[in-house]
């Protein structure tokens, strides 16, 4: 009667594991698939960043004046997409209806630049509107970080040599001091694009010190007036585009060497 008892138990547990099992897949549940790119309707495409810990800022004061980069482990708790390339000139008018961008003779696949934080926002609203979701966002400092070192722990995404950043992004060395069109440098390991150089990237952050403990999933503080920009720009040195490098602006500043790249929840 025992063995009997164990039997049904054991056959109830397995039924039950196979049809819901058949239910997730009837009703499409998502499955995180590293590095699983995906395309709007716009074209833009994202690329699927897996979970993960790392430590994020540097061991020294590489400007030696003070930058905040604090050397500290942080969790990314949930996978996460982001923007392939930074969003361009004809993304942006195709949602907002105008170019705001200084170089628009570069061509509507140049990074849009001269957009403020606050303009980034109105961006992001009217791309939830039109792909009828609620999912897109700007990237935390956090996740920008962790996305452009792709697993390292060097200056650059691919490592220390400086000599080597040319290959991979457009900055004063390069770039005769003009705009470029996004994706024709080499991408990082998880397949994105001018993380290094090209224009600065808003990030949804506040600007404030990094916290002294291990953090996860962090937003910045919850006051202050600058946001973050990260990775540099075309007419920066090669110290300012190091993957651990932050800097900050006013939100409403406009200039030719800010842009952005989007997130999205997954």
């Amino acid at each position: 009667m025992y063995v009997k008892r164990v039997g049904i138990i054991i056959f109830v547990f397995a039924l039950s594991f196979f049809l819901s099992t058949v239910l997730q897949e009837a009703i499409g549940e998502e499955k995180p698939v590293k590095g699983e790119i995906v395309t709007n309707s716009l074209g833009m495409k994202f690329v699927l960043i897996p979970a993960g810990t790392f430590m994020m800022g540097s061991t020294s004061d590489e400007l030696g004046k003070g930058t905040g980069e604090l050397l500290h482990k942080v969790t990314i708790s949930k996978f996460f997409y982001l923007q392939t390339t930074e969003v361009t000139q004809r993304q942006w008018r195709e949602i907002m209806g105008t170019n705001p961008s200084h170089f628009k003779d570069c061509g509507d696949d140049c990074p849009v630049e001269k957009v403020s934080w606050d303009d980034t926002q109105k961006f992001i609203l009217r791309l939830n509107e039109h792909e009828r979701t609620n999912k897109y966002r700007l990237p935390t400092e956090a996740e920008w970080e962790y996305a452009c070192r792709a697993g390292s722990t060097t200056r650059f995404c691919f490592g220390n040599d400086e000599a080597k950043l040319g290959e991979h992004a457009w900055y004063c060395n390069n770039s005769v001091f003009c705009l470029h069109p996004v994706g024709n440098k080499k991408p990082n390991a998880w397949g994105l694009y001018d993380m290094h150089g090209s224009v600065w990237e808003w990030c949804q952050d506040r600007y404030g010190d990094y916290p002294r403990s291990p953090a996860t999933d962090p937003t910045g503080p919850t006051l202050g007036t600058f946001r973050l920009v990260r990775g540099g720009a075309w007419d920066g040195h090669a110290r300012l585009s190091r993957s651990a490098n932050r800097y900050r602006f006013n939100p409403k500043c406009r200039f030719p060497l800010i842009g952005f790249r989007v997130a999205k929840d997954f």
